[in-house]
């Protein structure tokens, strides 16, 4: 009984010390800038072992900073019911478990939030234990954030290209000027790549991207020109 007792002590310490460094780490990051995630040290690990410059391109951006057109077209291609849910989207989720139960394709349902979460606190992977603690840190995140953070961050941490992170790497990589200057067509090449951003490319986009793009492009129109991250005023169809 004494060893059960103790093991038991023990696993409630480290319980609760992580719920303490974890929702003190995230309410960090609602004020501080995020200049490195996990997954720029993994990427950059990868090339040094592969024998490839260990870098990458980042530069963070306040909001305010970052084209409108881009903040819409990610919302349009990741995650419409972004300003709407409470970090689950558990819609899109059902949809994308019958749709990998049919193909070969496996599609994500995660929403911005729960991507946030991964590119800032965990690693890539999709095993139970990861999601688990992107569950936990998504309802952090939630709680802790309002949606106009969430927002810059994911758009300040997200890869947008091989070794490029956020959006004004990515507007300077793929167009050769600042994120806050990205036109909607430009926007929405970006925002086309993010399923697979090592691969994919922004411009020139390849067949599969120009369509992409252009779907991206039309849900954008739909929802007008401007994002309101007041969810009471905002006016959207899609």
């Amino acid at each position: 009984m004494f060893i059960i007792r103790l093991i038991f002590r023990i696993l409630l310490k480290v319980f609760l010390w992580f719920v303490i460094l974890s929702a003190g780490g995230v309410l960090w990051y609602r004020f501080v800038p995020v200049y490195i995630t996990p997954l720029m040290i993994i990427r950059a690990v990868e090339n040094a072992t592969d024998g490839k410059p260990w870098k990458w391109k980042h530069e963070w951006k306040n909001l305010e900073d970052i084209s409108e057109n881009l903040q819409l077209a990610v919302v349009c291609s990741e995650d419409q019911n972004f300003l709407e849910h409470n970090g689950f989207d558990w819609e899109a989720m059902k949809k994308a478990f019958k749709k990998n139960k049919k193909g070969k394709r496996i599609i994500g349902g995660s929403t911005i939030t729960q991507q946030t979460a991964k590119n800032v606190f965990l690693w890539p992977g999709r095993n139970y234990f990861r999601k688990a603690l992107e569950a936990w840190f998504t309802l952090l995140i939630e709680l802790l954030w309002p949606k106009e953070r969430i927002m810059e961050v994911y758009l300040n941490s997200i890869e947008m290209g091989h070794n490029i992170y956020g959006a004004e790497a990515a507007a300077q990589y793929w167009f050769g000027k600042s994120c806050r200057k990205l036109s909607k067509d430009e926007a929405a090449a970006i925002a086309s790549i993010l399923p697979n951003p090592r691969v994919w490319k922004a411009n020139p986009p390849s067949p599969y991207v120009m369509k992409r793009k252009l779907w991206i492009k039309k849900q954008m129109a739909l929802w007008g020109n401007k994002i309101n991250y007041d969810i009471n005023e905002i006016d959207h169809d899609h």
